[in-house]
């Protein structure tokens, strides 16, 4: 069977029955049409004709074009979800990609805010002219912050999702799954004060909408949290991740349990939460040589 179709009958299992974000669907498309390029290339349009061999041609390819480790990790954990669909929908009878491992690359720890430097951005939305515009900036940076949310997450919630009795916000995160996540009274605090004078007509069912009156969307979440860390901040990324990476670090460094910063964060496994603890170990050896006169 042509290669070709096969990646259309996946990317709308993705969609359709998986139900990941438009955000993931369209990273898949994307790797995979590179592989789908080289496979034209060599004239291996149909999907039985590529093996192991072939597919670790094409990661050899994007190593020697510069591309880094972690691209091409991403790149085959996308070529393995295509052939592992292939092969329980019996179109291939050995599935070529799943005897691949990882290149291995050093992880690197991800870059945090300060939580003084996450007020601080409280202060400078005040400034701005549109009162509106100024809350609406704080509770997106709370939420991200408070409830260690995706930008995907975020711009997702409805009014429903927050439940002010129960102090609990309803995340619906990757793969369509829900989890519960508590929100702090802090946070409540800032929310209210932005439902207060959410007056647009647009938009009723998103809890947090933009001065059209239309949902936020990632990328003006994005624009405004670089637009904010910038300002307080002169670590090389300012994206909404950093928020949620500076929360489980935060969270771990007042001394909560790792199994519920997991729990919060929504990951699957406990390996993936487990960096946050190297955070906090790198940050404790830091405070210590700057602070310790023995050190």
């Amino acid at each position: 069977m042509d290669i070709n179709l096969i990646f259309s009958k996946y990317i709308e299992d993705l969609s359709s029955i998986k139900r990941y974000s438009a955000n993931t669907v369209k990273s898949y498309k994307t790797d995979l049409t590179e592989f789908l390029v080289y496979c034209s290339v060599y004239d291996r349009n149909s999907i039985p004709s590529i093996n192991e061999r072939f597919i670790k041609s094409f990661l050899m390819m994007l190593s020697e074009k510069g591309i880094s480790k972690n691209s091409i990790s991403r790149k085959l954990a996308a070529l393995r979800g295509l052939f592992k669909f292939a092969f329980q929908n019996k179109y291939i009878e050995v599935n070529p990609a799943s005897g691949i491992s990882n290149p291995k690359s050093a992880r690197k720890l991800p870059e945090i805010v300060s939580e003084k430097d996450i007020l601080k951005t409280y202060e400078l939305a005040k400034e701005e002219n549109d009162e509106y515009e100024s809350k609406l900036i704080t509770a997106i940076i709370e939420i991200l912050y408070g409830c260690a949310l995706r930008v995907e997450e975020l711009c997702s919630l409805n009014n429903q999702s927050l439940d002010f009795k129960e102090k609990i916000l309803r995340v619906r995160g990757k793969g369509n799954k829900e989890r519960i996540v508590p929100v702090g009274d802090k946070s409540i605090k800032i929310i209210n004060e932005y439902l207060l004078i959410k007056t647009k007509s647009g938009g009723k069912e998103a809890l947090l909408i933009n001065g059209n009156g239309k949902r936020i969307y990632p990328r003006y979440v994005h624009r405004i949290v670089n637009k904010y860390l910038s300002k307080v901040t002169d670590i090389k990324k300012k994206s909404p991740h950093i928020l949620r990476h500076s929360a489980a670090t935060h969270m771990l460094d007042n001394g909560a349990d790792l199994r519920a910063v997991k729990e919060i964060l929504g990951h699957e496994n406990l390996s993936t939460t487990q960096i946050y603890t190297h955070v906090s170990v790198e940050r404790l050896k830091s405070a210590y040589k700057k602070a310790h006169p023995k050190s």
